[in-house]
């Protein structure tokens, strides 16, 4: 088995006089070289992924890349109101949200673009979002992904109440004899170390813990949850605290999505086997900002960046692709031109994005009509029908006093 740490030198010189070491096992699969190594828990989850798919897990962790450093850009530009950087996490989570199925619920925060692409999202959806002409950019229904959250910790009870109900449709259709087709429905709910000290976190696993919910808790563990380091958040890795609820915690290294991907095959059976959620807490790096609104040179060293930057996850199934599979510059120059192409059209599209009438904001209020809400709308409308009757009368006035 392979058990590694990250650098760890920055950090541990902020910890905790009281902090506790771990034993617990650090899973890794792909290391820095790109070289595969052996592990007794995750290997047999990892052993049937083929070439052909590794190209595909690198096409979409480059083409997050990609429209991120365009985000960023387009934000720059004050085209879009703010944009959050997700460089750094990319294995994270392309490599926990591709093994699930089409039909399980994914609960997001705010930073899982990765996560939007791979289920099929546009760019262009989430752009606009971004851009503030929408609150959520995407059809929740259409993809089976919530929208983006910005109210810390509180997807992950959402993602426990809709896994407790799923759990129970299939109970109570097995009940009546008429059991549902396919595999259980198994949900993720994403969050950071940050998120991890709320209080709805806690809620949420007690409940979850309670009603066995078919719930997989994945927390990218950036090291930042702002300005304030991991170390001064937790003084254990955030994988120990499942104990503490009673069900299975693992740790991997986010930057290995090989071992993102076994960790999460193995989570998802045992979700569908009914044994109650499990928790992984992948241990990434944020390589930029925490958002355009944030400058991380004020309170993190180049020093702790550079020796993350070394284990630059994209590069890692790079150099695998290269060395173990033989796959040549073609296929990487192919990949970029394709990114560029797609961000090229992601910004044309956010140019040619206008905003919303205001009026159209009341059709969004509830499903169905509501007497209340056409009544604020009309009392809306002529409210902004007072002032072009103004404009008209100050028009005829000047007439009047030019003649």
């Amino acid at each position: 088995m392979k058990s590694v740490e990250g650098p760890r030198s920055t950090m541990e010189s902020r910890s905790h006089a009281g902090a506790v070491p771990s034993t617990l096992t650090r899973h890794q699969l792909l290391d820095e070289q790109g070289v595969v190594a052996e592990d007794p828990l995750l290997s047999p989850y990892a052993a049937d992924i083929t070439v052909e798919e590794l190209q595909h897990l690198y096409r979409s962790m480059t083409l997050a890349r990609r429209v991120d450093e365009e985000g960023t850009s387009l934000q720059r530009q004050g085209q879009l109101v703010l944009w959050v950087p997700l460089r750094g996490q990319e294995a994270a989570q392309v490599g926990s949200v591709w093994p699930t199925h089409p039909s399980d619920r994914i609960y997001p925060s705010y930073r899982e673009h990765a996560v939007a692409f791979e289920r099929g999202v546009p760019p262009a959806e989430l752009m606009r979002y971004f851009r503030g002409l929408s609150a959520g950019g995407w059809d929740p229904e259409q993809y089976n992904l919530n929208p983006y959250t910005v109210v810390l910790g509180s997807q992950t009870l959402h993602a426990v109440g809709y896994a407790m109900g799923a759990s129970l449709d299939r109970k109570a259709a097995e009940d009546s004899g008429s059991p549902l087709d396919g595999d259980p429905e198994a949900v993720i709910a994403y969050f950071g170390d940050g998120a991890s000290t709320e209080g709805e976190v806690h809620e949420a696993m007690v409940f979850a813990a309670s009603y066995d919910a078919p719930v997989l808790f994945f927390i990218q563990n950036n090291q930042w949850a702002i300005s304030v380091p991991f170390a001064t958040q937790s003084r254990v890795p955030l994988a120990t605290r499942a104990a503490g609820y009673g069900f299975e915690g693992l740790r991997v290294d986010g930057n290995d999505i090989l071992g993102v991907v076994a960790a999460t095959r193995y989570a998802l059976e045992k979700l569908r086997r009914g044994e109650g959620p499990v928790l992984i807490e992948a241990e990434t790096y944020r390589m930029g900002a925490h958002t355009t609104a944030d400058d991380p040179t004020k309170y993190r060293e180049r020093e702790e960046e550079d020796q993350w930057g070394h284990l630059d996850p994209i590069e890692r199934l790079r150099v695998h692709l290269r060395t173990v599979h033989c796959v040549d510059q073609a296929f990487f120059d192919t990949v970029a031109a394709e990114n560029d192409a797609v961000a090229r059209q992601m910004r044309a599209d956010v140019l040619a994005m206008s905003p919303p009438e205001f009026v159209d904001r009341f059709d969004g209020v509830y499903a169905e009509p509501h007497s209340l809400v056409a009544a604020e709308r009309a009392e809306y409308l002529d409210y902004q029908a007072g002032f072009v009757a103004q404009d008209d009368s100050q028009d005829s006035d000047s007439e009047g006093v030019g003649a």
